[in-house]
């Protein structure tokens, strides 16, 4: 290989690389521990020298500089059982096309990692399952419970979605940038190597693991270094393995531009995710230690951690500039805030390097808002399904209008008869379950009005009041309104709370505990994603790209619906069915296609009439600086790829699915069901936004939104 189909761009790298000092002791440790469990001679896919040019020791002294010897030795070793994992599974499986081999394979690995280590384990039959159980037994006894859980899975997702690689091998089908971005997260890695940043740092307290800021300094940390990879492996992946799951080829088909154009574009994202990562560690994790009450040694602890990501970034940069594994003959040396590093660093490359760091950062937040656009432009949108409406909307208008007035909805300002009217909540919900009872109908139109009335709420009171403590306050007291186990339910005070008391106990008079946990984590997850908005529109900034979409599914209620559509679906599909990869692959690719549906029809109120800036389009204008028509073909295109994944995970991976878990004939017809409610939920959506008042340049010229100085404010909570 010695041509190279493109060149390396500059990397941004804000944190310089530093050396742990017992390189040589894990590098040597290493070589002995992998001839022991069986990896090098005789295993077919490694000799020393393929783990000496690789060198996993340098990668571990990189990006764990601060660790004590013997524990570089041991995430060493985990370093490279998952690099051989990943060669084993590609010369044994991939290569030969072995889905039910390989499948086989992957199901016997969690048993050499049980939460108790008193669990006994299978004997090992290869170096793959000798190695897991040897590092688990030397790792999980100085960690925590909940760290062993998070870990598990994380291993898990990195075996288990190599199938998906696997069959996207056979079918010869390149992901598209979304859908590529969540599955490569789970087969890069970059979780699991997170999962051990807190072994070789410190562990991140179980109450904050789970919030937002800690998900997304893990997820840009692992986009980060996933991106990086992609463009140094490219050649090997993509020219020698036949590999297509790369970034940089994804991006190649789904723009149709050149191999150079590509991987610039990938570094673009990469660099954007990086800036998201900083601005996350030091604005949302620490407001989040404040609003949880984080102890010193707590804090300390997400810092120790925060700074372990940081060094795992720079050091997993200076290793693929040194590895033989990798493209990197004409590697153009990266550069730093602490200044050049490597030889021909010039001070022009160290300029224009951080001036356009600077620029994408500046661009984020001078967005003037209530700029003139004209009328949302509307493409052909690609819709394979028939939308159906129920017989009972009529009826369903009427009652929601009384239930509105009832609780408040339409005195408080933000709605009147009007609006409530110009929205037609009910043709919605008509669409989204054309056979459903009248009861059932009135339900949905209800929930889809609260959540509406929400999202119109918080940006017109507390935006214009620029007051986030309000805010966070309301969602807190919202969150106070659906009680589990048998809690004193809170005492409304205005519209929302009281509308959302009244939802709760309809809605959950007959559920579970567990199903009320479900509903309730999937509001509290809507009602949050609010906050994060405003947030933004406090700072004028406009969200990086993968961060917008991500939460667009959050701030659109999509846990919301999914979970109450799930609740009819009694015990015979199994939980883990919905959180396998292919279902939640085809819940996000129908939820993108709707949200981007809405960022479609509603650019004109929401950047002209609204100074909103939470529209895709408005996201992809400004990372690419590009014009609105030009942003609104990329949004388009990628709205008709979600749309075409829907389609393939429906036809060709969900039936791999139920055979996977043996599911009986009923709970396949119930998943049969499920993808013709998501169709529904499809089709009825676009109707609904084809149709309603809400977003035609008549009535927002007639009705633009005014602020909202005056409405009654929730008492504090003591």
């Amino acid at each position: 290989m010695t041509h190279q189909p493109f060149e390396l761009p500059h990397f941004y790298m804000p944190y310089p690389a530093r050396l742990n000092p017992h390189v040589d002791e894990a590098r040597a440790h290493s070589t002995e521990w992998a001839r022991e469990m069986g990896m090098l001679e005789g295993s077919g896919i490694w000799e020393q020298s393929d783990l000496d040019a690789h060198d996993y020791g340098l990668l571990c002294a990189y990006t764990h500089p601060d660790c004590d010897g013997p524990a570089l030795s041991l995430i060493t070793d985990w370093y490279v059982w998952v690099f051989f994992f990943d060669d084993h599974f590609l010369e044994t499986f991939k290569r030969t096309q072995d889905r039910a081999g390989g499948k086989a394979y992957l199901d016997r690995l969690p048993l050499f990692m049980p939460l108790d280590l008193a669990t006994p384990v299978p004997e090992p039959r290869n170096p793959v399952e000798a190695g897991l159980a040897d590092l688990w037994a030397r790792t999980v006894p100085s960690m925590s419970a909940d760290w062993r859980r998070r870990f598990a899975l994380a291993t898990e997702h990195l075996l288990n979605e190599s199938l998906w690689e696997l069959s996207n091998i056979n079918e010869g089908r390149i992901a598209n940038p979304v859908e590529y971005i969540e599955m490569r997260r789970k087969v890069g890695g970059a979780p699991w190597s997170a999962g051990l940043v807190e072994y070789a740092t410190a562990e991140v307290p179980a109450s904050v693991a789970g919030s937002r800021p800690l998900r997304v300094l893990m997820e840009t940390f692992s986009d980060a270094v996933h991106l990086r990879n992609d463009l140094f492996s490219y050649q090997r992946e993509v020219e020698d393995e036949g590999e297509n799951s790369n970034g940089v080829l994804v991006l190649e088909t789904f723009f149709g531009c050149t191999t150079q154009e590509a991987a610039d574009t990938v570094n673009d994202v990469l660099t954007s995710r990086l800036h998201q990562f900083e601005h996350t560690a030091l604005t949302e994790v620490p407001a989040l230690a404040l609003d949880r009450g984080l102890t010193a040694a707590e804090v300390a602890a997400v810092a120790k951690y925060t700074q372990g990501l940081q060094d795992w970034q720079s050091g997993g940069h200076e290793w693929h500039m040194r590895s033989s594994r990798y493209m990197n003959a004409r590697a153009r040396a990266t550069s730093s805030w602490h200044g050049p590093t490597g030889p021909g660093t010039s001070a022009a490359d160290v300029g224009a390097l951080l001036a356009s760091a600077g620029a994408e950062r500046l661009r984020a937040h001078t967005h003037v808002p209530y700029q003139r656009v004209g009328p949302s432009l509307l493409p052909d949108f690609h819709m394979p399904f028939q939308v159906e409406l129920s017989p009972h909307l009529d009826g369903a208008r009427t009652r929601l209008a009384a239930w509105a007035h009832t609780m408040g909805i339409l005195h408080e300002g933000v709605w009147d008869e009007d609006k409530l009217a110009a929205y037609d909540l009910p043709l919605c919900s008509a669409g989204l379950d054309p056979d459903a009872t009248p009861e059932a109908l009135d339900l949905s139109a209800r929930w889809l009005a609260w959540g509406t009335y929400g999202d119109d709420y918080y940006p017109l009171v507390f935006g214009h009041r620029r007051d986030l403590a309000a805010a966070r306050l309301t969602t807190r007291r919202l969150s106070q309104c659906m009680p589990l186990d048998g809690e004193q339910a809170l005492a409304p005070v205005n519209a929302m709370e009281r509308g959302l008391t009244d939802l709760w106990a309809l809605t959950t008079a007959l559920m579970t505990p567990d199903q009320r946990r479900i509903l309730k984590d999937a509001v509290d997850v809507m009602t949050e994603s609010w906050v994060w908005e405003l947030s933004n529109q406090l700072q004028n900034r406009i969200p990086d790209p993968v961060d917008y979409l991500e939460m667009r599914r959050a701030t659109f209620g999509a846990d919301l619906t999914m979970s109450l559509c799930r609740m009819g679906h009694g015990p015979a599909v199994p939980p883990e069915v919905y959180r396998s990869g292919p279902v939640r692959s085809l819940e996000n690719a129908a939820v993108d296609y709707a949200c981007l549906v809405n960022d479609v029809f509603s650019y004109q109120k929401e950047i002209e009439y609204e100074g909103e800036i939470h529209n895709a389009i408005l996201v992809v204008q400004n990372f690419f600086g590009i014009d609105y028509p030009a942003a609104l073909r990329v949004v388009h295109d990628l709205m008709t790829r979600r749309m075409e994944q829907f389609e393939h995970v429906a036809a060709n991976e969900l039936p791999v699915v139920y055979d996977d878990f043996a599911l009986s004939g009923e709970a396949r017809e119930i998943m049969r069901g499920y993808v013709t409610d998501l169709q529904n939920w499809l089709s009825g959506i676009l109707n609904w936004h084809r149709e309603v008042d809400r977003y035609k340049p008549d009535y927002l010229a007639r009705r633009t939104h005014g602020f909202l100085p005056d409405l009654p404010a929730a008492v504090p909570v003591h």
